[in-house]
């Protein structure tokens, strides 16, 4: 059995390779500089199922052209190709689908409208087509992603961290959940489903787990397209999924493995 992951350097794509190197003979991996490749043409007519993981994951970028080219023009041409091959694809989608709130289907940044529309194509044209939208992903694994790290990782990090006023409160999936709801999707029927704990905490609940101090930014200074609240609902997760991570075990977890990096 082969599989094809489109990136593979990400923080998700990463964690999911690995796993996926316990289960197929042979794991195709392509970034998203690969993205209109021969060599990623060749390697699907060779794969069985396709983890459509790259992605632009900048939820602040503004640039919608560029934006768009990658998220959703290539993800139309690739799932094009996986039914014209009979293809299943696994997609990875966002919670940034939703606007502010579970039930608002309208997204608030351009982030958040190139996954959904996406998602809707790829719904619309393969028959074998599962799209997982995760929620605030954190782990070990995602050092490099700079800003678009996780707060529990650039607090971590600083020591203290700032944050926004009001309160806002999200749900924090660990990375591993994560990897396994890819590995469930395998043989889950077509559908959209989130992947999260359930829990929406605050980023002060994130940094009392952490022990890391903090400070707030001036309301004047919260973006228009910021996302005040997410909760994954467990109506919507795969059937027989569950994470096995609440914030708080997935915290502690990955604190111990934050201060065994730094030490």
């Amino acid at each position: 059995m082969k599989a094809l992951l489109t990136g593979y350097k990400g923080f998700i794509g990463k964690a999911l390779e690995k796993k996926l190197q316990e289960i197929y003979d042979v794991v195709y991996c392509f970034d998203i500089e690969d993205c209109w490749s021969p060599e990623l043409v060749a390697a699907l007519t060779e794969s069985d199922i396709v983890f459509h993981v790259g992605a632009i994951s900048d939820t602040s970028l503004q640039d919608e052209a560029e934006m768009m080219t990658f998220n959703y023009t290539f993800s139309k041409t690739l799932f094009n190709l996986c039914q014209s091959m009979n293809k299943k694809v696994v997609y990875s989608s966002s919670a940034a689908c939703y606007g502010d709130g579970v039930d608002d289907q309208t997204p608030l940044n351009i982030y958040g409208w190139s996954k959904l529309v996406a998602e809707d194509y790829g719904m619309a044209k393969c028959d074998n087509f599962v799209a997982l939208r995760y929620f605030n992903v954190y782990g070990p694994g995602e050092c490099h992603k700079g800003k678009m790290a996780s707060v529990a990782n650039q607090a971590h990090k600083k020591g203290q961290f700032r944050i926004f006023q009001k309160e806002p409160k999200r749900d924090f999936v660990y990375i591993q959940d994560v990897v396994d709801a890819n590995i469930h999707a395998i043989e889950a029927p077509k559908g959209v489903y989130e992947v999260g704990s359930g829990e929406a905490r605050t980023f002060e609940d994130v940094l009392s787990i952490m022990g890391v101090r903090r400070k707030y930014h001036h309301l004047r200074e919260i973006p228009k397209w910021y996302q005040f609240y997410t909760r994954s609902n467990s109506e919507k997760w795969m059937p027989n999924w569950k994470p096995k991570y609440t914030i708080d075990k997935g915290l502690v977890e990955y604190k111990k493995y934050l201060d065994d990096v730094r030490n």
